[in-house]
């Protein structure tokens, strides 16, 4: 795998790459300890004022839990990037790379034509800008943004070229949801990254590592390691992305409390979805409502089997508690495409053992690797097509750009509470079936993909192409 030239690689001794150390306990809070860290959300770029939208890929420089510092990347920052609102209506955006080697931004969850979606083959060459001049048409939704770049699409995410969309028709306060941007409406980046024993953030996968994705050692929340989200003594919203490489999250509390889901990927549910547990893969977001009013300090924690801490929150009386009561219903109305014509495709997400596969690539769907020379699907403008995925050897989450979608089963039963609503990425565990509407149009010049968002397993050449015309 090529190194990046604007990040410098270690050889040092990395710890066990498959357990992530739990960092977080009720005893932080006791008498006595130090202050607690208070998370910070991203910065804000609100694009409604002046439709439009300006970020530049730059190179940085951070130190995490006080370690030494690692050469970072990000949009507008040294690491990850800003939290963009936008609204539907046009929007000119302009992308600047001040790296030295190519990427794109890909706006993952975005409605747009292909010759807007930041696909592979709308790279972004060193010094050079990219202006797209889009128009959002969209429900209301939690979308993010990151580089898309063919066999580098891992590293420069995990670096930190990433970052969160809010997608709002200001109606929120309406519907009874927190809106308060980083009081009680939480912006949360959820990742796991790989520290060596002197504390630097690395990326240097070896053939295991790619075969089952990249795994690492710490979780950091909006790129900090250990901080704490303090909210109301009230409902907080939390807009959780799964910004992992490869890392499925099955999120709960340690005190039980409940997660009440309001959106998924693509949107609103009608009505908040009790949960104990949050599952949740890479590429994929949902929004939870949580009830914070006993001013407690629960601890959010992932995989019940062998739990470990991601984050800790706390209550502050002083932050006003603008939401104390759970809305009853959500206009999120997901359309049913289950009685409409459609076409049937097969997608089989094909990995072989050791690598040993397809040439010793390893990883292909429906048999062939990604080619960006070739189109694997025509798809009709405006058409439905029923799409059952099966998934090999191990649970891969895939994601489908341009769309959205229903999923009808999986394993041929019902979706999981987290896949009731509008989708774009879809955790494949053996096997689903979803249904899909194709509205916007992509040429051959620039097609949509279709992946697995393992990214070690994308950039190997578990991905795939396809026009809408």
């Amino acid at each position: 795998m090529k190194r990046r030239q604007f990040l410098t690689s270690t050889s040092a001794a990395i710890m066990t790459a498959g357990v992530v150390s739990p960092m977080f306990g009720q005893r932080a809070f006791a008498q006595g300890q130090p202050a607690l860290m208070r998370l910070a959300m991203p910065p804000l770029l609100d694009t409604r004022p002046t439709g439009r939208l300006s970020l530049t890929a730059t190179s940085g420089s951070s130190s995490f839990s006080g370690g030494p510092a690692t050469p970072t990347a990000g949009f507008n920052q040294g690491y990850l990037g800003p939290t963009i609102i936008m609204q539907n209506g046009d929007l000119a955006a302009e992308v600047q790379n001040n790296l030295d080697e190519p990427i794109s931004a890909h706006w993952h969850g975005l409605l747009v034509p292909g010759e807007h979606d930041g696909s592979p083959h709308l790279a972004i060459a060193p010094g050079a800008t990219w202006q797209p001049e889009m128009i959002i048409a969209q429900d209301p939704a939690t979308v993010w943004y990151h580089s898309h770049i063919h066999e580098r699409t891992a590293e420069q995410v995990y670096f930190g070229l990433a970052g969160v969309i809010h997608v709002t028709d200001g109606q929120d306060d309406a519907r009874g949801l927190p809106s308060a941007y980083g009081i009680d409406d939480l912006t949360l980046v959820v990742q796991d990254r790989r520290f060596d024993a002197a504390g630097r953030m690395v990326y240097d996968p070896s053939r295991m590592d790619i075969m089952h994705g990249f795994a690492g050692n710490r979780m950091l929340v909006n790129g900090q390691a250990g901080a704490t989200a303090v909210v109301p003594e009230g409902f907080a919203r939390l807009r959780l992305l799964n910004g992992s490489n490869a890392r499925n999250y099955a999120l709960f509390f340690d005190d039980t409390r409940p997660m009440h889901l309001v959106a998924t990927d693509g949107g609103f549910l009608p009505a908040p979805v009790a949960l104990d547990v949050l599952r949740l893969a890479p590429g994929e977001r949902a929004e939870v409502l949580v009830d914070f009013s006993d001013g407690g300090t629960p601890v959010l924690m992932s995989d019940p089997d062998q739990a470990y801490g991601v984050m800790q929150f706390a209550t502050d009386n002083a932050l006003p508690a603008r939401i104390t009561r759970l809305p009853e219903q959500l206009d999120g109305a997901p359309e049913d495409l289950t009685g409409a014509k459609v076409a049937t495709r097969q997608v089989s997400l094909d990995m072989g053992m050791g690598g040993m596969m397809m040439g010793g690539g390893g990883f292909a769907i429906n048999g062939r690797p990604y080619d960006m020379g070739r189109i694997d699907f025509e798809v009709s403008l405006g058409s439905v097509e029923r799409w059952q995925i099966r998934s090999t050897m191990v649970a891969h989450p895939f994601h489908i750009h341009g769309v959205r979608f229903r999923v009808v089963t999986e394993n041929g039963g019902p979706p999981r509470p987290e896949n009731t609503g509008w989708k774009d990425t879809v955790l494949v565990t053996g096997e689903a079936e979803i249904l899909a509407r194709f509205d916007q149009p992509a040429s051959r010049d620039t097609p949509f993909m279709f992946h697995c968002h393992i990214l070690e397993h994308e950039d190997a050449g578990m991905m795939g192409q396809f026009t809408v015309t």
